[in-house]
């Protein structure tokens, strides 16, 4: 069964009401999402970049990582009031329009 963002938002809210208590305010929820993207970059730049893996590092994984960073996201929409599928939407509409042309016309990318 595929999930969808929206329903995605539904069960980490009820989640975080029944199992999780409650949520933590939002600046501690920002503080969360800094130090969960913090440790996707750790695995990125060692993966992909010129770093070498600490011996700590080489059984971390890097999906685990990304779903740790939407987890928090989408705490932060809940507890602001955004709705993540409308403002991918949105977030389309603008690229669509803003970027019709932008990156095609990108000698850097030819």
């Amino acid at each position: 069964m595929d999930i969808t963002i929206r329903n995605a938002q539904q069960q980490v809210d009820e989640w975080i009401n029944t199992v999780g208590v409650r949520y933590f305010n939002e600046l501690t929820n920002l503080g969360i999402l800094m130090e969960e993207v913090g440790e996707l970059s750790r695995i990125m730049v060692r993966k992909y970049g010129e770093q070498s893996y600490k011996e700590s590092d080489k059984h971390k994984d890097m999906a685990d990582e990304m779903a740790d960073v939407l987890w928090v996201l989408m705490c932060l929409a809940n507890q602001t009031g955004v709705d993540l599928t409308d403002a991918l939407q949105k977030n389309f509409e603008k690229k669509n329009i803003r970027d019709a042309n932008r990156h095609k016309d990108n000698e850097k990318l030819k």
